[in-house]
């Protein structure tokens, strides 16, 4: 038989040769997706615990207004890069093994796009969702997270 014009080895299997040639790719995406996924679980709860516990509680958030205007334009951009790499990569992550989804939704928080606050605090008052941030937070001595102001009576 012929494939292409190239003669086939009886028995040879598609599949298997496109592995053998790859080889070396998929060992480094092996090591990608456990490298992210390590991160993942070592980053996200790192966050989680530093955010303040009134950080969804304003209307609309306010750039930060310090520094020279070449600086912040220089790391807003490099901060949207980093979101852009880690949606590109947790898209790899949802066909090989990692964290696809937490890395996208990681990327998200740090891209800039319009209805980005609104997003983070529907997602955020999602009860699951809410229940185990709040668990984390408590594990470390942190308040929950508030999504109303507290009223005064």
């Amino acid at each position: 038989q012929q494939a292409r014009g190239k003669p086939r080895r009886p028995g040879a299997n598609p599949m298997s040769a496109w592995l053998n040639e790859g080889s070396a790719w998929l060992v480094w995406l092996g090591i990608g997706s456990l490298l992210s996924f390590v991160l993942t679980l070592a980053v996200v709860p790192v966050l989680i615990v530093r955010l303040p516990a009134d950080y969804f509680l304003a209307e609309k958030r306010q750039p930060v207004a310090s520094g020279h205007w070449l600086l912040r334009t220089l790391l807003r951009a490099l901060k949207n890069l980093l979101g852009a790499t880690l949606v590109a990569v947790g898209i790899v992550l949802l066909v090989l093994p990692g964290q696809g989804l937490l890395t996208i939704l990681l990327g998200l928080g740090l891209l800039d796009f319009p209805g980005k606050y609104r997003l983070e605090r529907r997602l955020i008052s999602l009860p699951r969702l809410r229940h185990g941030i709040d668990w984390l937070r408590r594990r470390y001595g942190r308040p929950p997270l508030q999504l109303e102001p507290e009223s005064r009576a």
